[in-house]
């Protein structure tokens, strides 16, 4: 397999795997939340504030590996 095959496997190993961690990460997050809203539904807006800030921080180090990947491909610097 010559290197280029080899980093299309990686760039789909980044992505893959990223976009699986962030879901994972998320799902685990919204269900924590749901729990702790029906516990003390005095405390939800503080809350929600900080689930939404947590859920963009890891969204952002998904885009963060897509973006890596993407140069990888597009602009590969083990080809040539």
């Amino acid at each position: 397999m010559s290197n280029v095959g080899l980093v299309a496997l990686a760039c789909g190993l980044i992505i893959g795997l990223g976009a699986n961690g962030a879901c994972i990460g998320i799902g685990i997050m919204g269900g924590k939340f749901i729990e702790a809203a029906a516990r003390q539904p005095e405390l939800m807006n503080s809350l929600q504030t900080k689930m939404f800030l947590l859920a963009g921080l890891i969204d952002a180090a998904f885009l963060i590996g897509v973006g890596l990947a993407m140069m990888f491909t597009f602009a590969n610097p083990f080809s040539g």
